[in-house]
């Protein structure tokens, strides 16, 4: 029977033009498998051939861990039981028991020949894949080869890829036979079917397509820095030029249009806005919500947000229809965008001068007067007021050395009593709170005095009541209440 098997092995490896190595590993695993419906459908079963002889072993082994870990018997096995036949055995180790090895006969020679058949298929499949991975091609053009529930499978030369119903232009139908372009999103090397995933909603698919059109792009004179779309309506890319006689957007353009309308084709007719990028964030929000004229912005680092103030006959055309270019400016640029009338901004700011007025008034225990004049002077905090060089302070005309001394001193000491009283509410907040994604010990504190001192009083609260209780905007407190909740998901999946 050995020598059956060597040359059985023999005649498929030149049969079908592959390594004996992988006849023999087919092979194994199906004696593997014969072994182990024999026994035990759960077991873990070795086999190994002799690769000379053709003699074969099989074993069945039992992966170590803690006692408390064993879930499944059949494969596993606890340290202390283990350790009974085999002392110097440690987890992660495999302990092995010989079995008599199934015959042959038994499995047959063609059921043998349908795994190796099965393990040269995927063994092609995998170079094809690799193959193709090697050509580093970001866009994927191919035929519709039929539809599944709404899915296109695209077939690209010898190999097929999955366009989910998701990642198609909305509105566009497409039909067995049609050609068709999109982004290489993610690879599934795990799948059945397709394991080249494609989109031709995503951003990066208009930004390969102009590099596909603008020579220049590949030849490193311009750079495209970001896109945003609404798919099959408008999109906008962020252009940058690396050569100072060169026009990005012109030549993004092309002439009259060429380069932009061949984009606009493949997109279905999609728009697109092409705006000059900027370091400058508040110069690249301007150009990005062109063709609305703005008037001024206040830039929040903090909260990487940005007011931006439009005449009321450019609001609209600001907002755009359905605020789509407010949001593609907004994706563009990686900024929240908060759109306002010059009405609007100086209401604004009237409330934010009275609210910052009030804080010096109640802390400094301070009149109107003063508080209006380090509102004026450009105070908005209390540790500005404590820890701004003294000099700079001295410079207002209105206070003198001794008001200033004072002025600093109530500051300090408000900060003083605030940390400590933080440090005393923080004693009471759980561990799981503190080390929350997005949390900081300030706002913990703050949460601690309204009674939330655990994860999951916090995942309790709804989004407008850890707004008013933390003084946060929405999307933090949208943010940290889905981080608070993820463990609760995580549970009822395991």
């Amino acid at each position: 029977m050995s020598r059956e098997l060597l040359l059985l092995v023999d005649a498929l490896a030149r049969e079908k033009n592959v390594d004996k190595e992988l006849v023999f590993s087919a092979l194994e695993q199906a004696l593997a498998s014969a072994t182990k419906k024999r026994i035990h459908d759960e077991a873990d079963v070795r086999v190994e051939i002799d690769r000379a002889t053709g003699d074969y072993t099989a074993y069945r082994r039992w992966l170590v861990l803690d006692d408390d870990e064993v879930e499944i018997p059949a494969q596993q096995i606890g340290l202390s039981e283990a350790r009974q036949d085999d002392p110097d055995v440690q987890i992660g180790d495999y302990i092995e028991e010989q079995l008599d090895a199934v015959d042959f006969g038994r499995i047959g020679a063609q059921t043998a020949k349908q795994v190796i058949l099965q393990k040269i298929r995927d063994a092609e499949r995998e170079q094809i894949l690799n193959d193709f991975l090697e050509r580093k091609e970001h866009i994927v053009t191919g035929t519709v080869k039929r539809m599944e529930r709404g899915n296109a499978i695209i077939e690209a030369g010898r190999i097929e890829a999955l366009l989910p119903r998701d990642q198609m232009i909305p509105k566009e139908n497409l039909r067995p036979g049609d050609r068709v372009r999109a982004w290489l999103m993610k690879i599934d090397r795990n799948a059945r079917g397709p394991q080249l995933i494609l989109s031709r909603t995503a951003p990066q698919f208009i930004m390969k397509l102009f590099e596909l059109e603008v020579p220049e792009i590949e030849d490193g004179l311009i750079e495209i820095k970001s896109a945003a779309r609404d798919p099959g309506v408008r999109a906008k890319i962020a252009v940058k030029s690396n050569d100072p006689r060169i026009d990005p957007i012109g030549t993004c353009v092309g002439m009259r249009g060429s380069r932009v309308t061949a984009v606009t084709n493949e997109l279905a007719g999609e728009r697109v806005d092409i705006v000059l990028w900027s370091p400058d964030p508040a110069q690249f929000v301007i150009g990005a919500l062109a063709p609305a004229e703005v008037r001024s912005i206040v830039v929040d680092e903090e909260k990487h947000s940005m007011d931006v103030v439009v005449d009321e006959d450019n609001l609209a055309i600001a907002i755009g229809r359905g605020g789509q270019n407010v949001r593609l400016a907004s994706e563009l640029t990686g900024w929240t965008i908060n759109l306002m009338t010059v009405e609007e901004s100086q209401e604004k700011q009237e409330q934010e001068t009275a609210s910052i007025r009030q804080l010096f008034m109640d802390k400094l225990d301070v009149d109107q007067d003063v508080a209006d004049i380090l509102v004026q002077e450009g105070f908005s905090t209390l540790e500005e007021v404590a820890y701004v060089p003294l000099a700079e302070m001295l410079e207002i005309e209105a206070f003198d050395e001794a008001t200033v001394n004072e002025l600093r001193e109530r500051a300090r000491n408000v900060l003083l009593t605030e940390a400590i009283a933080n440090e005393e509410e923080l004693e009471k907040v759980s561990a799981d709170l503190l080390e929350l994604e997005g949390m900081d010990k300030q706002l913990a504190a703050r949460l601690s005095r309204q009674g939330i001192h655990t994860r999951d009083e916090l995942a309790d609260l709804a989004v407008d009541e850890l707004m008013e209780m933390a003084g946060i905007d929405e999307a933090r407190a949208k943010s940290l209440i889905t981080v608070a909740r993820a463990h609760w998901f995580a549970d009822e999946t395991k």
